[in-house]
């Protein structure tokens, strides 16, 4: 019997994106504003399925306590595997790197379904600190989680992983859009993809212990609502 011929080598993967997106450059500077407004959203192409949870107001019906006094325009990104967590990524802008990531106790598809049906308001809440402690309220490690006023979980802040950079970096030159990216994860395999969704928000910043962003949309558009509300209680 002859030798048996080698298998033949599995092709390389591909290599990394280079990374060039920068330091932000003001994390903590928030421009005055005097007013601000509820702005919808740019995205409609999500499926309209039942909903999960239906009541548009924050857990016990709150809002964030304090006067709004800043606010600042940022970038955010929703974006995960399908059957996945979806992650929200914060930057300054599409250009710099993440100054938050929040792994989101929902999968992206539910997220997605959620968003069909024109409102969705996500609140995350933890404890309030001593008042000697300086803790940033967006580097709180644990977040509990609400969709439309329904306990759905918990939130987990974490530092940006590669693959967190390589969707930012991909995503670079988009400013708002939605849409899938080829998937990088073994667990979802090379066929899976990775949806994204990303907007500018309104950042108000109502008190140390409270944040709201609120999804901005084009003029005259009649998309669902997006709002994310930090808060300490």
């Amino acid at each position: 019997m002859g030798d048996t011929p080698p298998l033949p080598a599995s092709p390389p993967p591909p290599p990394p994106t280079p990374l060039t997106l920068v330091q932000p450059s003001c994390k903590k500077k928030h421009k005055p504003v005097k007013v601000f407004r509820v702005f919808r959203n740019v995205f409609r192409s999500f499926p309209i399925i039942t909903p999960a949870c239906k009541l548009p107001s924050l857990p016990g019906g709150r809002l964030p306590d304090g006067k709004v006094v800043s606010g600042s325009r940022i970038t955010g990104t929703l974006f995960g595997y399908r059957k996945g967590r979806v992650s929200l990524s914060i930057q300054e802008n599409s250009r710099t790197l993440p100054t938050a990531v929040v792994e989101l106790a929902m999968q992206t598809n539910v997220l997605q379904k959620e968003m069909s049906l024109g409102m969705v308001r996500i609140a995350l809440e933890c404890e309030k600190r001593p008042e000697k402690d300086k803790t940033e309220l967006l580097d709180e490690p644990l977040w509990t989680m609400y969709c439309n006023g329904k306990k759905i979980g918990y939130g987990v802040r974490r530092e940006a992983s590669e693959e967190d950079l390589h969707v930012m970096e991909v995503l670079k030159a988009v400013s708002m859009g939605a849409g899938v990216l080829p998937g990088r994860s073994e667990a979802e395999g090379p066929d899976g993809e990775m949806a994204y969704m990303r907007a500018q928000f309104d950042r108000v910043v109502g008190s140390k212990d409270s944040e709201t962003f609120y999804m901005l949309s084009p003029e005259g558009n009649n998309g669902p609502e997006l709002s994310i509300f930090f808060v300490r209680v």
